[in-house]
């Protein structure tokens, strides 16, 4: 049973891994698929925007499927769909063929973030310990790699369908084989049942939902504004804006991968709290940065800092509704596009009225305020962690081939290390 979780621990993996290739190569491409279809600089807002409105679809789509279909099994059919859609990114010529592609990317890109993330969230649970933000690692090590394969395309002057083809031939059957080893939420015990029949209180989940929402506004203001800004404001050449956002994707790889350790060590509390007060540090470094280095500085420690904000909500969120952690997960998941929505165009307009410096403040007082919200990652009682360790169980639920294993007390009521009647932590 251990390697049934090694497995399903790997396969997840490597789904966020192609996850972050399949983003990477079409945000990264924006300017090649907006020459390819002729899409006025007027109109490219309005098609960028429908991307995250109909990811927030499919993300409460999937809030409701996964109550009869298990998140394993929407996961392994939306990933090929969101390839697919890529492909056909790569392959159509007419505006509506683009609108077609884009809105199946959309759909499909919810629903496989909010089932992703939900397996996730049920995997660290089984665990006992901290590993989302190991999965969140392997998604920006994918988007390094989809975006270091969209710089060979455009720097050999591909055709789209030419760069986007190779990538899903691979991955597709890559991702249908890996996820013959997905693993879904365990059986639920008695006390699980019984919390999963209370409704989810949206009020106790805000917070966290506020928090997803400005960790997002901050990465998207990297993404969108950090060439820009490094160039027009900080006097850096054309090819020195290229390397902000790489240096981001970078340093939140590095943070996500050593980010485990640190939530086992500290607790996710302080970590989240540093991680703000890190972010926060980057955007006043680059808002008061004098020379363009100074500024690849502060776009480092901003990939330090947000690194840990999205894995860290998803897992709190899992944390605060163990009975409801899918509903939990996907309603969280609409407010990571309500940042993407947000940050690009409040930063775009502030620049324009008043400067690009005052507007990289604003994310960084909406990244502070996540400090007042720290607490609501607090796990009480189920805190993952080496000085808080939850007793190892082999339960680990229930595969993608339906099949569900247990183990835990000896008889069956519960998990090993808890009293059933009271829910209590029995020393070991």
């Amino acid at each position: 049973m251990t390697d049934v979780l090694r497995r399903g621990r790997a396969s997840l993996a490597f789904g966020f891994f192609a996850q972050g290739v399949a983003f990477a190569l079409l945000v990264t491409r924006i300017p090649a698929i907006q020459d390819r279809y002729g899409v006025s600089d007027a109109l490219l807002p309005a098609f960028l925007a429908a991307v995250p409105i109909l990811a927030g679809v499919g993300s409460v789509t999937t809030e409701h499927l996964v109550k009869r279909i298990p998140p394993s099994r929407l996961l392994r059919w939306s990933q090929p769909v969101v390839l697919l859609a890529l492909l056909g990114v790569g392959w159509g010529d007419r505006l509506v063929e683009l609108a077609v592609a884009l809105g199946a990317f959309g759909l499909a890109v919810g629903a496989l973030d909010a089932s992703m993330n939900m397996l996730g969230v049920s995997l660290q649970r089984t665990y006992g310990r901290s590993i989302m933000l190991g999965f969140h690692a392997t998604y920006s090590l994918g988007g390094i790699v989809g975006a270091s394969l969209a710089w060979v395309g455009a720097h050999w002057h591909l055709a789209l369908s030419v760069s986007y083809l190779p990538v899903v031939l691979v991955l597709i059957p890559a991702t249908l084989v890996g996820s013959r080893w997905y693993v879904d939420g365990s059986a639920p015990s008695p006390e699980a049942q019984e919390a999963a029949a209370t409704p989810l209180v949206f009020k106790l989940l805000l917070p966290l939902c506020l928090v997803m929402t400005f960790a997002y506004i901050g990465d998207s203001t990297v993404s969108n504004w950090s060439a820009k800004y490094l160039q027009d404001v900080l006097g850096g050449s054309e090819q020195l804006a290229t390397l902000p956002y790489n240096v981001y994707m970078v340093t939140t790889l590095l943070g996500r991968a050593i980010g485990d350790s640190g939530v086992r060590r500290f607790g996710a509390v302080a970590v989240v709290r540093v991680g703000a007060l890190v972010a926060a540090l980057g955007f006043a470094v680059v808002a008061g940065a004098p020379g363009a280095w100074v500024g690849m500085l502060g776009f480092t420690l901003l990939g330090l800092g947000l690194c840990v904000l999205v894995p860290g909500t998803f897992a709190a969120a899992g944390r605060l509704f163990p009975g409801a952690s899918d509903a939990a997960v996907a309603r969280l998941n609409i407010f990571n596009y309500v940042g993407f929505l947000i940050g690009s165009p409040l930063v775009g307009a502030l620049g324009d009225t008043w400067n690009y410096r005052g507007a990289m403040l604003v994310p960084m007082v909406l990244v502070l305020v996540t400090l007042v919200y720290a607490r609501s990652f607090a796990s009480g009682t189920d805190r993952y962690g080496d000085r808080h360790e939850r007793p190892r169980t082999a339960d680990v639920g229930r595969g993608s081939n339906g099949l569900s294993l247990r183990s835990g007390s000896s008889d069956g009521s519960g998990p090993a290390g808890v009293d059933p009647p009271t829910g209590r932590r029995l020393r070991s």
